[in-house]
C-alpha cells in the first residue's frame, strides 16, 4: 500500500505528509546520464583516441576499395558481354552472307555444261571396266600416291 493511502482526510483540509527522504548519490551525474542504461553510459564515456580513429579510417578505406573494385569488375563484365554479343551478331551476318554466296555459286554452276566441255573440247572419256582401282586408306580422309599403283 502506498504511504499516502493510510491517512484519512478529515474535513476540508488535508494533512501535510512528511516527504520521503531519498538517498542522494555520492557523486552528482548529469540528468541525461542518469536516465541512460549503464552499458550505454560506459560506451559514451569511452574516449575516441587516435588509434581507434586510425583503425576506423583504414576499415572505411578498405571497404571503399573493395566496393570500387566490385563495381569496376561488374562494368568490365557488362562490357565483355556487349562485345561478345556484337561479335556473335557479326558472325551470324557473315555466315548468312557466306551461305548466300555459296548458294549463288552453286546455282550458277551447270554440271551438264562442264561435262560437255570436258568430253568434247578436252577429249576426256569415261573410265572403262578394269581401269577403276578401288583402294582403301587406313582411316585417312584422302590418299596420297607416291608411286605408281601396281597392276
Amino acid at each position: 500500500m502506498r504511504e499516502n493511502a493510510r491517512y484519512y482526510v478529515d474535513g476540508s483540509a488535508a494533512r501535510q505528509l512528511r516527504p520521503r527522504q531519498e538517498e542522494q548519490p555520492r557523486h552528482r551525474q548529469a540528468p541525461q546520464m542518469q536516465r541512460m542504461p549503464l552499458r550505454r553510459r560506459a560506451v559514451k564515456a569511452a574516449p575516441m583516441n587516435m588509434g581507434y580513429m586510425a583503425v576506423m579510417a583504414a576499415a572505411v578505406l578498405i571497404v571503399c576499395g573493395v566496393l570500387m573494385s566490385y563495381v569496376k569488375m561488374q562494368s568490365d563484365i557488362t562490357n565483355h558481354i556487349n562485345t561478345i554479343s556484337d561479335l556473335e551478331s557479326k558472325l551470324n551476318e557473315m555466315k548468312l552472307a557466306n551461305d548466300e554466296t555459296y548458294t549463288k555459286i552453286m546455282s550458277s554452276v551447270d554440271l551438264e555444261e562442264i561435262k560437255r566441255i570436258a568430253v568434247s573440247e578436252l577429249g576426256m572419256k569415261y573410265a572403262k571396266e578394269g581401269q577403276v582401282v578401288q583402294y582403301t586408306g587406313e582411316g585417312n580422309d584422302y590418299v596420297r600416291q607416291y608411286s605408281d599403283i601396281p597392276q
